[in-house]
């Protein structure tokens, strides 16, 4: 049955400039780093996509590793993309990233303008694409100048495979070299994709006021924790979690379960009920509360996950108090 959106699929959703860009993206948007791979339920994939898509979530996020196994994300999304998405392309904002190991030998992993040429190429076909809306370069690479990392994204724009690029997961001095080699370049960075959640705030110390400084967007991945900051794991690791999954890539293990982490999330789980929001309602709504933040990135493995996380939209304002409290639980 051919896919037709819902009609009504702007009324809801707020949309946020992207730093000092004449990009908006939806306050939330929709990671496909876990649960969209080869070992994954392609309709499941494909009702979330849809789902996401009726409710005013615009932006998709993948990257070259995604998956498991790597790759297979994106491969996924160009199936999901042809049957029901191709139509709508120019709604869509579509991103993907390199920076991570992806094949063997030297020319596979982190950021020489060799590799990165090769994964968009790569992540461009897996997806069915002529290009993304935003390329990003996935993290740091210590060995190879940044003045090749950027000018290989800065070549991406003018070749036309990139509308905008990005970086993740850069310190805040690295986020400003790189800011500054890109403006000299003439394609400015557009955003930076950081980890941040209450559990993991180190974007607080400096990257944040570099990012509201140099008018570059916001747009944090793991806002959940993988799931800790949830209902998820009060009682245990629940089978079927991702805790439980075993699946690498960097996904949470049962380690991060810990009796001081539980206890902090039950305090927090408080907070949120006098709010009237659940405990991942307001996780999203406290990354949210900060002006500089765009948009944040949720990970589903269930349709039901996307309309539950939009809920935050209703309040993502705080009091003092509230904030004071917050603070007190997380020390």
């Amino acid at each position: 049955m051919t896919y037709l959106p819902n009609p009504n699929r702007y009324q809801n959703m707020e949309y946020r400039r992207c730093g000092n860009s004449g990009l908006k993206l939806p306050a939330v948007s929709l990671g496909m780093w876990h649960n969209f791979g080869a070992i994954d339920s392609l309709e499941n994939a494909r009702n979330i996509l849809r789902l996401a898509f009726d409710s005013g979530i615009t932006h998709f996020d993948l990257a070259n590793n995604y998956g498991p196994p790597a790759g297979s994300a994106e491969e996924t999304f160009g199936q999901i993309y042809k049957d029901d998405f191709k139509r709508y392309r120019d709604e869509l904002v579509i991103s993907s990233k390199a920076g991570w190991g992806m094949w063997e030998g030297p020319y596979g992993d982190w950021g020489s303008k060799k590799y990165l040429v090769a994964s968009l190429d790569q992540s461009l076909k897996r997806m069915g694409l002529d290009y993304v809306d935003i390329f990003y370069h996935h993290r740091p690479d210590p060995e190879t100048p940044m003045e090749e990392t950027m000018g290989t994204l800065d070549l991406m724009v003018r070749q036309g495979k990139a509308l905008y690029v990005g970086i993740s997961s850069y310190s805040a001095s690295e986020t400003e070299q790189a800011v500054a080699i890109l403006k000299r370049l003439g394609t400015p960075c557009l955003i930076h994709q950081p980890k941040y959640s209450m559990f993991d705030r180190w974007v607080e110390g400096g990257l944040l006021d570099v990012l509201g400084n140099e008018g570059v967007g916001c747009i944090p991945f793991s806002p959940l924790a993988q799931g800790l900051l949830s209902n998820k794991y009060l009682k245990g690791i629940p089978e079927g979690s991702r805790a439980a999954a075993h699946r690498g890539n960097g996904a949470i293990e049962e380690n991060a379960i810990t009796e001081a982490n539980i206890a902090k999330v039950a305090k927090l789980n408080e907070v949120a009920i006098k709010r009237g929001q659940n405990l991942a309602q307001m996780a999203l709504s406290w990354i949210l509360k900060d002006q500089r933040v765009t948009s944040v990135l949720i990970g589903v493995s269930k349709p039901e996950q996307v309309t539950d996380s939009l809920k935050c939209l209703a309040n993502t304002s705080f009091t003092d108090e509230e904030l004071t409290l917050i603070n007190n639980i997380l020390d």
